[in-house]
């Protein structure tokens, strides 16, 4: 337990600064009356339906929820703010190259789709939280298909992309920020594989188009030999 000169300094110090701050924000409202109609000029905000402002009043959150939409009174000196957009956003991942499973070289092309859930985390959880959505989404990409072989990749797409974004709301939501969908564009292969794939699949048709002919050839042979058998058995036939 803290002696009582301790708790009285205290006391008086916490007493001191909230004097201080509702002096100063008085001495706001007073410039804010005395010079009516101009400060209505530059205190009145619009916050447009899909956008909100958070506003900080001599470095504390002015209130536990965003203001907006509609008009909103900023006092001069003592008030700063930041509007934020809450529509839906998108960003084209950077293509990178990475390793899948299986020490294949691919490169990726991805996109997210992101909105802002929560204002004030976005602007007090992070320095940039939209930036730092970025560059995340760009690491857990890489992350996800580098524990994936070729052939997961080519085909799954849809399950991969899924698998990123239960993997990026966790954290983006600690920012703020709710991630809509995460898609995997292009994956383009190095041009050796491409080769050698291309390669691959044309023994594959032209085996497949051999089997074909075979197969037809015998049964061509099958029908020879019972147009024979049923001739040697009609005498008729063979003179016709």
């Amino acid at each position: 337990m803290q002696p009582k000169a301790i708790q009285r300094i205290e006391k008086f110090e916490w007493t001191g600064a909230a004097i201080g701050h509702y002096t100063v924000v008085g001495m706001a409202y007073l410039i804010f009356f005395l010079t009516l109609p101009f400060s209505l000029f530059f205190c009145i905000k619009v916050v447009h339906e899909y956008k909100r402002m958070v506003v900080f009043r001599l470095g504390k959150l002015l209130r536990n929820a965003p203001l907006g939409p509609g008009v909103v009174i900023i006092l001069p000196c003592v008030d700063s703010y930041t509007v934020v957009d809450l529509r839906t956003m998108s960003y084209d991942v950077p293509s990178q190259e990475m390793l899948t499973k299986d020490s294949v070289t691919v490169s990726v092309d991805a996109a997210i789709y992101f909105r802002t859930s929560n204002p004030i985390l976005t602007i007090s959880a992070a320095v940039d939280s939209i930036l730092s959505t970025k560059q995340l989404a760009q690491t857990t990409i890489r992350n996800v298909l580098g524990t994936r072989s070729l052939s997961d990749i080519m085909s799954a797409r849809e399950e991969i992309a899924l698998q990123a974004q239960e993997i990026l709301n966790p954290t983006a939501a600690n920012w703020g920020i709710k991630l809509e969908r995460v898609e995997v564009k292009d994956i383009r292969l190095p041009r050796e594989l491409t080769r050698v794939l291309a390669i691959e699949a044309e023994a594959s048709r032209l085996a497949d188009a051999k089997i074909v002919s075979a197969a037809g050839e015998l049964n061509a042979s099958f029908a020879l030999r019972e147009a024979a058998k049923r001739l040697e058995g009609s005498p008729t036939a063979i003179q016709l």
